[in-house]
């Protein structure tokens, strides 16, 4: 990401060009990513191709002001952070399922970084509902977020052995939301290559929930979220009260799109059949 492109995105979260890769900065970075930038999965619907190249990223999340899924929200938000002088490494993760377990291999995408201040954070600006701003990696007590009760748990056969602050490298740890496991991350570094079949199978398959829902959502700066699933209008409070209503005409729809997530569409989304 060469120093123009580093500027555009930095405009498109509106925060200026950070002096060091600092905690604070992090912070800021990650909460203004998910204010700024959607989750949504409207390319999987509009028949547009879901390429994780750096550049393609670029052009659709900066050029464009569109947003993503996790390996693009997240491949990019790495790229720029490694652009910035952070030390990032891209995560694999399995999301849990409603029947308590872990799904693909490569289902989902994460970010371990670290700062120049100190510390060891995961950062996620792509998985929808989730922490407004980064957790401590290796911190294994309980962690409290605008967004819920976080908690970063070592897992697999071998964590018996481990003491409660350690971290060694070969092991998964559970991230837990609200007590509640919502994804196991492998401490193995990758490359964003590496998700291009978890994008294609999250695109394509029947059995993806991202095939068969539309969703397009992103926290609000009050620190409600606002989400319009296909013609299903969600604001949530801060609080936690929610107003729904459908939205009745395709005018409205667009006018959702552009209003609320800043999104410019000539058509209106809808669900697509799987291949």
């Amino acid at each position: 990401m060469n120093p123009a492109q580093v500027d555009a995105y930095l405009r498109r979260l509106g925060v200026q060009h950070p002096a060091s890769p600092t905690v604070d900065v992090l912070r800021e970075l990650h909460l203004r990513h998910l204010q700024t930038v959607p989750f949504e999965n409207l390319s999987i619907h509009l028949g547009e191709e879901i390429v994780l190249e750096e550049d393609r990223l670029l052009d659709k999340v900066v050029g464009a002001g569109r947003g993503g899924f996790c390996y693009e929200l997240n491949g990019l938000f790495g790229a720029l952070l490694t652009a910035l002088g952070f030390d990032v490494a891209l995560l694999a993760a399995r999301v849990y399922g409603d029947e308590g377990r872990p799904g693909i291999p490569y289902d989902h995408l994460a970010l371990r970084v670290r700062t120049v201040d100190g510390g060891v954070w995961l950062a996620d600006v792509g998985f929808g509902t989730h922490s407004h701003y980064p957790l401590a990696f290796e911190e294994r007590g309980e962690q409290e977020d605008p967004g819920g009760t976080f908690r970063v748990a070592a897992s697999g056969p071998d964590t018996a052995g481990a003491g409660a602050g350690d971290v060694d490298v070969d092991l998964d740890v559970d991230v837990v939301r609200n007590g509640r496991p919502e994804y196991r991350l492998e401490t193995r570094p990758r490359a964003l290559g590496d998700f291009v079949v978890g994008a294609w199978w999250h695109s394509t398959s029947p059995a993806s929930h991202f095939t068969r829902s539309l969703v397009c959502s992103r926290l609000t700066d009050d620190g409600g979220r606002v989400t319009l699933s296909g013609r299903v209008l969600t604001v949530t409070g801060a609080d936690g009260t929610r107003e729904v209503r459908e939205l009745a005409t395709d005018e409205e729809v667009l006018t959702v799109y552009r209003e609320r997530f800043g999104i410019e569409l000539g058509v209106v989304p809808a669900v697509r059949e799987p291949a």
